[in-house]
């Protein structure tokens, strides 16, 4: 217990640094621990040996991925239904070719241009092709474009391009079988009743005893999670879809939503970005630079040749185009995700894991900090809309008493 503890106080101490660099600093909390967790990791092998910051420990990835399902969770919980309904023709083209570009230009890159053989190549597609919810989350979380249209449809589009994801790594790679079958039953069904034996919970017990909503939720996150990895699929799927459904109740008590939002983001997330920065290993990527630059080039490229000029249907100015198609070329999660899964299975390398990795998390940071930096498209965020209209407002009044001013003389 005294080892865990050690441990958990050292990674904390990492989040705390995290947050005083990324107030200084001016970046995206989630993207500077990516960064300190890669520093971390690098010099804890080099001096103390591998795995010294226990990264591969259970307790510790328990709290990372709960980390994820949590943070998914509530990414699903901001895509308000009609919100959603109004943008569904922007997510679902937006997000499929988000998907759909990545995938076959980093399958075909991988194999052509690398050598990989067939399966690890198609791998590479899947993995490269994910657009990262927690970061794209997170990072709408500080700017405030989660309260905005705007904002709302980037995490749609994500959502979007993440599904065909899974189901790309579920259908080329996931064995189909019954438990498949029992997963989709059961989620079905929880998730069809998930939305009225809430709101009951909520009405007999809300705010009579102790935070039993939260439980309620973390249960039902719980237990669909377990059931998605019995079935050989990953517990942040039915997270998002629990998320997107319980939208409605949780924009009715933003309280409850900000509540779960600072346990997740103070404690939980910390864990999952730093660990997802600490696997990162430099030495192999040193040794051959090439292959990681032509991953996270072809990634990236093929994602902003891809989604651009498929943006500028639906956001005519050009820092919202930019930004739009920046935030999309990030990834993370289920990039991670497949890449794990692809070595868990044989499917690639030590090696290629290491590169599919580095290039996820390095897709993650660069077009999160050049879209922030260059392209943040200010007048939309909530503050400055505000402001602005407050100005035209008061413009208005004062034009107003100008005339009927003119008029009385």
């Amino acid at each position: 217990m005294t080892d865990i503890f050690f441990h958990a106080a050292f990674w904390l101490a990492l989040a705390v640094l995290s947050c005083i660099l990324a107030y200084h600093l001016r970046i995206s909390m989630a993207l500077i621990e990516i960064c300190v967790g890669i520093a971390a990791g690098a010099l804890a092998e080099h001096y103390l040996g591998p795995d010294a910051l226990g990264a591969d420990r259970e307790w510790l990835r328990f709290l990372a991925t709960l980390g994820a399902v949590i943070l998914t969770f509530l990414a699903g919980a901001e895509l308000e239904s009609a919100v959603f309904r109004t943008k569904w023709k922007e997510v679902s083209v937006i997000g499929t070719v988000g998907f759909l570009a990545p995938f076959l230009g980093c399958a075909l890159l991988a194999h052509y241009a690398l050598g990989w053989d067939p399966r690890a190549s198609l791998l590479a597609g899947v993995a490269l092709s994910t657009t990262s919810m927690a970061v794209v989350y997170a990072v709408m979380l500080e700017t405030g474009f989660n309260r905005t249209g705007y904002g709302k449809g980037i995490l749609g589009a994500c959502f979007i391009n993440d599904l065909g994801t899974v189901i790309a790594l579920g259908l080329i790679f996931a064995p189909f079988t019954y438990r498949t079958l029992v997963f989709l039953a059961v989620s079905t069904v929880a998730l069809s009743a998930l939305p009225f034996l809430t709101n009951r919970m909520t009405r007999l017990y809300g705010h009579r005893t102790a935070a039993i909503r939260t439980k309620w939720v973390l249960l039902v996150l719980f237990g669909l999670g377990a059931l998605a990895l019995w079935s050989g699929s990953e517990a942040v799927l039915p997270a998002y879809l629990a998320g997107m459904i319980l939208a409605g109740a949780a924009s009715q008590d933003p309280f409850w939503v900000r509540r779960l939002r600072t346990l997740t983001i103070g404690l939980l997330t910390p864990f999952y970005f730093i660990r997802a920065g600490s696997l990162v290993s430099l030495p192999a990527i040193l040794a051959a630079p090439l292959v990681f630059l032509v991953l996270l080039g072809g990634k990236v490229a093929s994602k902003i040749f891809g989604l651009y000029p498929v943006v500028g249907r639906f956001q005519r100015e050009r820092n919202e185009r930019w930004y739009y198609t920046l935030m999309m070329s990030t990834g993370l999660t289920f990039g991670t995700i497949s890449a794990l899964y692809g070595f868990s299975h044989g499917i690639v390398s030590r090696g290629q894991y290491s590169f599919l990795v580095a290039t996820v998390i390095a897709s993650a940071v660069v077009p999160t900090i050049i879209a922030n930096f260059a392209f943040l498209p200010k007048h939309l965020l909530p503050e400055k809309a505000a402001g602005a209209k407050a100005h035209e407002l008061n413009t208005r009044q004062q034009e107003r008493r100008r005339e009927n001013g003119l008029q009385d003389e």
